[in-house]
């Protein structure tokens, strides 16, 4: 086997979704402290003097307590090497998590115990079984008061679809949780309340028909678990890894990620059952990394300014195959030229180590001068081709926006238009205007106070927010129709895009029926081409 064969075979590369608060930041943050990558944990929620969470860095996520960016966090953990994508919960940049999920082999489902499955879940769930990702679902926070641990298997088998198998079982909830119940092993492994920030505690297992085990469960908890481990044995699906591989089985863990108790017999048990990166799709068919010897990456993610005092802009590539060096030349697929690959670098959120190497599966940063778009397929490869790109969701809020200082004009639309390359906005303009008019379209709200938040400092620039009423926008997909001989309703809004191309916005859903009897010919279409 060659060396960049066994570097590939080494690789786990993983998001994890979930609710806003269902706590998995902290679970990230414990799986750093297991692989040795940080010494103490951070708090996303606390006093201002208080750690934050290693994986949220910009200031705005510091302020909210929220995660509005994916983090790509790296570190070793037995003979893995791990790459672990950390997406925002908050519904308001599901679009980033989208686009995440695309450089992701599989997903780690968090769940807060006493919610059970809460709408985005729900939401970021479909895009995994779109792409056939295997599912690993964590419930944590046992150590407080949960729902019925049957109706929990029950809501996500429901609301998700898929079926469950529980590798381990909870022995109650609470002030009463004991700790879980591994059905392989046979074995109970006892909760002890660790202390938060660190890997310490201790872990006693013991045999569930040992003697001893008196000593720790009452006997009205030893009898529920055995009653409910006979009728899960008779109504549980059974572990099936196929079934697991393909997206339409997810292993169920159960633990604690404040104080601990279960992360690490659910990193353990999820490194065994996933597999090194798989072959992505291209259009020359499917690139599989055990085999395919180029170097090849697609871009999933571009951030500006991650360093202020540098006023960078990086693009975050996901390598599908070979073995990438430092400074390389590589193929810009899109840009179709060569292009030099520099500054390389991984994160550990805001702080970035320069590398010399990776490896498919790995996630790197690459400085770029303006020329990559998310999407875009890098190779070194002589054989041309580009992996699936990466759809751009419909905006459903609009705003106009306007600059407070008029004097501060280049500052502005230097600022709006990198922001828009990061894909976490889209700007138009009016159709028959200039730069004058901009209207930016996002889908969530919330992006609005992160544009205004990063305007002001990032690039010194106060701007107006003037909400518009359109819910809806299309795409003209037969772009030489006559924009100024187009009949619409009183509620349409012509616009174009920053490439020319003709849009159109609607506050009412009947109004583009109407539009489109109004004109024959027209086809609009609720997706945009990247």
């Amino acid at each position: 086997m060659s060396k960049i064969t066994d570097e590939i075979k080494k690789r786990r590369t993983f998001a994890i979704i979930s609710h806003p608060d269902a706590g998995k930041t902290t679970l990230t943050e414990k799986f750093l402290l297991y692989g040795g990558a940080i010494n103490q944990a951070g708090s996303v929620k606390g006093k201002a003097t208080a750690k934050h969470a290693v994986s949220d860095w910009m200031e705005i996520e510091k302020e909210r307590g929220i995660s509005v960016t994916s983090s790509v966090l790296q570190f070793n953990y037995g003979r893995y090497c791990i790459n672990i994508l950390d997406t925002p919960g908050h519904q308001d940049f599901s679009e980033d998590t989208y686009r995440t999920l695309m450089a992701a082999d599989s997903a780690v489902m968090v769940i807060d115990a006493s919610k059970g499955v809460e709408a985005q879940t729900r939401k970021l769930f479909k895009v995994c079984v779109m792409r056939h990702i295997p599912i690993f679902t964590f419930i944590n926070k046992m150590d407080r008061e949960a729902m019925d641990t049957f109706e929990l298997l029950d809501d996500i088998e429901k609301e998700l679809g898929i079926a469950t198998c529980p590798v381990n079982w909870p022995i109650g909830s609470g002030k009463a949780f004991r700790g879980v119940y591994d059905r392989n092993e046979e074995e109970i492994e006892l909760f002890f309340d660790t202390k938060k920030g660190t890997t310490t505690g201790e872990v006693k297992k013991i045999r569930v028909d040992h003697p001893d085990v008196d000593q720790y469960l009452d006997p009205e908890q030893k009898d529920q678990l055995l009653g409910e481990i006979e009728l899960l044995d008779g109504a549980s699906a059974t572990f099936d890894q196929e079934m697991v591989d393909r997206g339409e089985l997810s292993p169920v863990f159960f633990g604690s990620a404040l104080t601990n108790f279960g992360v690490e017999t659910f990193l353990q048990h999820f490194l065994k059952m996933t597999t090194s990166p798989l072959p992505r799709h291209s259009d020359k068919g499917d690139i599989d990394p055990m085999t395919e010897k180029d170097f090849s990456a697609f871009v999933f993610k571009i951030q500006a300014n991650m360093n202020k005092a540098h006023r960078d802009r990086i693009a975050f590539m996901r390598i599908c195959s070979g073995e990438f060096d430092a400074g390389m030349d590589a193929f810009h697929i899109q840009g179709g030229k060569k292009v030099r690959l520099s500054q390389p670098q991984q994160m550990m959120a805001s702080e970035r180590k320069m590398i010399e190497k990776a490896y498919g599966g790995d996630i790197i940063g690459i400085f770029d001068p303006g020329i990559f778009s998310i999407g875009d397929t890098i190779t070194t490869s002589q054989e041309r081709y580009a992996y699936e790109g990466i759809p751009t969701f419909a905006p459903e809020h609009f705003a106009r926006v306007r600059q407070v200082d008029t004097m501060k004009r280049k500052q502005f639309i230097k600022g709006i238009n990198q922001i828009a390359q990061e894909g976490a906005i889209q700007i138009f303009q009016e159709f028959n205007t200039g730069m004058e008019e901009i209207i930016v379209g996002v889908v969530g709200v919330l992006q609005f106070d992160v544009l205004k938040y990063r305007l002001k400092n990032e690039y010194g620039v106060e701007i107006i927010l003037e909400t518009l009423p359109y819910e809806y926008i299309r795409w003209i997909e037969n772009e030489e129709i006559d924009m100024d001989r187009l009949t619409g309703t009183s509620d349409m809004k012509k616009i174009k895009d920053l490439k020319g191309r003709p849009l159109l916005l609607f506050v009412h859903e009947w109004s583009i029926r109407m539009t489109l009897e109004r004109n024959e010919g027209l086809r609009l279409s609720e997706f945009g081409r990247s």
